[in-house]
Parts: C-alpha cells; structure tokens; sequence
C-alpha cells in the first residue's frame, strides 16, 4: 500500500441481462458522430479550423451555408452600431 500512489479503479464485467443488441449498451456516443467530419482526433488549432472549412466547404445543404453568412452579417452590423462606428462608409450619398 503506497501513500504515493492513486488508487484504481475497481472494474466489473458486468453484462445486462436482457440485452441482445451489438457493442457496449453503456457507451455514450452522438448518434451524428460518424456522419461529422469535425469530430475526432483534432490536434491543434489549425487542424479544426481546416477541418471545419472542409467540412463547411463539402456541405451538400448550400442555404444553410446562405443562412450562417446573412447571421454573421446582421452580428458584425450590430456590433459596428453598438461601437459607434461610422457605417456612412458604406452606403453613397
């Protein structure tokens, strides 16, 4: 018995007793994972970004792509009001 050391974890092999199905019924899992390409062993920074593009690039529903951009759209004009920039930059007299 180490003072230093942690203590493991006691482990069961517990099997339910009315369950036929496949795999671990106690595993916690997304039931979209293996349709997302963002999902998984992303290292740094970069890699979800790319892997985000890529997957936002590839998507086959182009109006939600319309969709996100118009709703980043309205929140970058509402935070340049919100600052009080100058926004007759944008529209001719």
């Amino acid at each position: 018995m180490g003072f230093l050391s942690k203590r493991k974890n006691k482990k069961f092999s517990y099997t339910p007793r009315y369950y036929k199905g496949e795999g671990n019924p106690y595993e916690i899992k997304h039931k979209f994972d293996e349709h997302r390409t963002t999902v998984g062993d992303n290292k740094g920074l970069k890699q979800k970004l790319n892997t985000a593009f890529d997957d936002f690039k590839n998507n086959p529903d182009q109006s939600a792509n319309k969709r996100i951009f118009i709703i980043i759209a309205v929140l970058i004009f509402l935070f340049l009001l919100a600052i009080g920039f100058d926004l007759s930059i944008f529209f001719p007299n």
